[in-house]
């Protein structure tokens, strides 16, 4: 996993390098693009593993590159950078398809631990892991990547599926926003729980039609139930 490619996004050299070398001495390749319609076509050319993706870019702003790159199905996972600590910047990002985002100024190290959780739970699913879980109509195939409601396939992005596995491994037990990040994100609690919620949100929508739904216990976290 260490030697994945990693595109840096951001007209800000001095941002680009430092994440470069970190993520370098961890054995990452990287590289770099300075705005947007650059990173859209490195992204075709390149494929890498995961993009690091600035919210402010010239030609073209990071949410707009994050939503073109969902339409045009590429799931490649994206940690947006946000410089304004604002929840409506974070909460559109995580709408248009980020699987996580992080606020500028970033401790590189924080950087480096979440593009390996982000790795981790995009990648393979290990041989012990790899079986089926059903519950009423609902069906999530771990190795296959799949859920399905009533037989029939859903489309349903990384985050969400990880996050529905945790839910359903824990089938009627309450978790907390801190432990279904622990859990589906892969780290421990860093003042991150909104998004938890939003993602909790958009599965909501995924299991419309269902017998299971995802039920919130106020003050405590959610559980999903049938």
């Amino acid at each position: 996993m260490n030697d994945a490619l990693i595109l840096l996004v951001d007209d800000e050299p001095n941002i680009t390098q430092l994440a470069r070398i970190y993520l370098q001495q961890e054995g990452f390749r990287c590289l770099e693009a300075r705005d947007g319609a650059q990173a859209m076509r490195m992204i075709t050319d390149y494929q890498p593993a995961l993009v690091v993706l600035d919210l402010m870019l010239p030609e073209m702003d990071g949410l707009t590159l994050c939503r073109r790159l969902r339409e045009e199905g590429n799931a490649v996972p994206v940690l947006m950078l946000t410089a304004r600590d604002e929840d409506m910047d974070k909460i559109l990002g995580l709408e248009l398809g980020a699987d996580d985002y992080m606020t500028k100024p970033f401790n590189p190290r924080e950087l480096v631990a979440r593009v390996k959780a982000i790795l981790r739970r995009s990648g393979p699913i290990p041989e012990e892991d790899n079986q089926v879980i059903t519950i009423e109509d609902l069906t999530i195939d771990l190795a296959a990547h799949e859920v399905k409601i009533q037989g029939k396939i859903i489309p349903i992005r990384s985050q969400e599926f990880n996050l529905l596995r945790v839910l359903a491994q824990h089938h009627g037990i309450v978790l907390s926003r801190e432990k279904l990040l622990r859990l589906a994100w892969g780290y421990d609690f860093m003042g991150q729980t909104r998004t938890v919620d939003v993602h909790i949100s958009h599965l909501r929508k995924r299991l419309a039609g269902s017998k299971v739904h995802i039920e919130t216990i106020s003050g405590v976290g959610y559980k999903l139930i049938s």
